[in-house]
């Protein structure tokens, strides 16, 4: 059985060094720690140190199971507020994200076992809808879960300095 725990502020630099091994896949090549890494390393130690029944972020980690140090892999959830509606009366929804596994580690589970923390933690705390962007390769282990094609467009803006 796979052991998923929660993660604490100490894991934040593993979680940064996975979200790396995550970035470099979906662009397809290396994408390096840069400017990024220390902000979201601060990010990672504050928001996982919020107690735990008002945290609206939470990871879960699994540590290598052959007792290296480091982590094997992880899966992040945020939970967000926005108008309620017919869909989600509450407004409540929670976005899973940074789910990633060290090369080393993969095909073992890790991943889904991770994914499936966060979706239990959302459910715990009243959430009836998740989002998350897949990558091909994660495509299959979200469809499994139940995630399906959203019909709402996606589009993004980068807001100029």
């Amino acid at each position: 059985m796979i052991k998923v725990r929660r993660a604490v502020p100490a894991d934040a630099p593993e979680l940064v060094r996975l979200r790396t091994i995550m970035l470099s896949e979906m662009a397809g090549e290396p994408v390096p720690p840069g400017e990024w890494a220390a902000p979201a390393e601060q990010m990672l130690r504050e928001r996982l140190a919020e107690p735990a029944g008002t945290a609206r972020l939470a990871a879960f980690v699994v540590d290598p199971p052959d007792g290296a140090p480091g982590l094997a892999s992880c899966a992040i959830g945020t939970i967000e507020r926005r108008l309620g509606g017919p869909e989600n009366p509450t407004g409540e929804f929670g976005y899973l994200f940074n789910v990633a596994t060290d090369p080393a580690y993969r095909r073992r589970g890790f991943s889904r076992a991770g994914t499936e923390a966060v979706l239990a933690w959302f459910r715990e705390r009243g959430v009836v809808r998740a989002d998350l962007k897949a990558t091909p390769i994660g495509e299959p282990l979200y469809r499994s879960l139940g995630f399906v094609d959203s019909s709402a467009p996606s589009l993004k803006l980068v807001l100029p300095d």
